[in-house]
């Protein structure tokens, strides 16, 4: 590892200002991965960021060998590898010199591709604290060892990594609060002004209908409740949606009142114990809140199955009636908006979306999304 043109701390500099200048993770991390290649004369990097039951994600790559880029890094997605086990045992606390890497062996022995004579890696825990986020990887062509003064280096760049992420997740908790308390606030608004003005104005147009003996004054009072009342309907679901009542009891006690809110029976079966993060429970309300919608604007029928299964590391919600159904292929585009923005939701999350609907049979809608 050659810093002939820079010094250690210059480098730390350098990708401290990197660090400092975004918000998204990726992006991030795939800066700063290609900034230290670049400066420490390395040619090949990865990061993973690992959750709490040991699942990891490629979070960023630089230079990968064919070996282990191909299928879209397939090698590199799935499977297990010495590094990310020691990690999870917790074997690994610090700069490690050297990990034969698992990962290459297996791309050699199935033949994926050339490999550059990349063998070894050194290995370096993300960690802010007590807190640990994930694994930095580094190594060049014929390289099988670092020195003390390389893995220093490596080390003090990492926990530059690891801050960075803990202030991006602590961000991201802030804005989540903050729209929460803005939602909040619109709702209550739309609660105090616009609510109650229709509401008025419904009361008052049944008041006038019950006043005059004309007939066409009664119909067109008569009109006016009906789309004051319309109205009202769609501000109240606007409300809820903005603040759902029930989603500090749970996900299913909100979606039992919104249902109910919609004059749908619901009917709601759980399997398994379920514990969410704020944004799944959140992502998961949203995505089962707009199949309740379209399955009382559009099923012409009131009866919907919801099936929620829970497990230590994901959530798996089906939504179903018997409804007059549309005709959907499986692989076409979907056909709504708002169908799109639930597999987008869900997808943004590392989950799943299915869809499956026949005319005159109704409609099945599935999302599974861990955490």
């Amino acid at each position: 590892m050659s810093t002939c043109h820079h010094s250690d701390l210059q480098i730390l500099k350098e990708i401290a200002e990197l660090l400092n200048q975004g918000t998204d993770v990726k992006n991030v991390l795939s800066e700063v991965l290609k900034k230290l290649l670049h400066v420490t004369g390395l040619q090949t990097g990865w990061i993973f960021l690992i959750d709490d039951d040991g699942s990891f994600t490629l979070a960023a790559k630089e230079n990968l060998p064919p070996a282990l880029s191909v299928n879209q890094y397939a090698p590199m997605c799935s499977g297990d590898c010495w590094c990310i086990n020691r990690y999870n045992k917790g074997r690994i606390d610090k700069a490690t010199n050297i990990i034969e890497c698992m990962r290459l062996e297996d791309a050699i022995e199935h033949k994926l591709g050339d490999t550059w004579g990349l063998t070894h890696h050194a290995t370096v825990p993300l960690k802010a604290g007590k807190e640990k986020f994930g694994l930095l990887n580094v190594g060049s062509p014929n390289k099988t060892s670092f020195n003390n003064e390389e893995l220093a280096l490596l080390e003090s760049v990492a926990l530059q990594i690891g801050s960075a992420l803990k202030r991006i997740n602590l961000t991201q908790k802030e804005q989540e609060i903050a729209l929460t308390a803005e939602r909040n606030r619109l709702a209550r608004d739309l609660h105090d002004s616009v609510n109650q003005l229709l509401f008025s104005l419904s009361l008052t147009a049944r008041g006038g209908k019950e006043m005059t003996k004309d007939h066409e004054v009664k119909e067109t009072f008569s009109y006016i409740q009906d789309l004051a009342q319309e109205a009202l309907n769609e501000m109240r679901a606007l409300i809820w949606q903005l603040r759902p009542k029930g989603l500090e009891q749970g996900i299913v006690s909100a979606l039992s009142s919104y249902g109910e809110m919609l004059g749908l029976n619901t009917n709601i079966k759980i399997n398994g114990v379920i514990n969410l993060p704020s944004r799944i429970e959140e992502a998961v309300f949203r995505i089962s809140q707009e199949a309740l919608a379209n399955c009382k604007k559009h099923s012409q029928q009131s009866d919907v199955q919801l099936f929620v299964h829970g497990s230590d590391s994901r959530i798996t919600i089906e939504i179903k009636d018997s409804g007059c159904g549309f005709t959907y292929d499986e692989g076409a585009e979907l056909p709504s908006l708002g169908l799109k923005s639930m597999r987008n939701r869900a997808e943004s999350l590392g989950g799943t979306f299915y869809l499956a609907s026949e005319l005159n049979k109704g409609t099945k809608l599935r999302v599974s999304i861990p955490f």
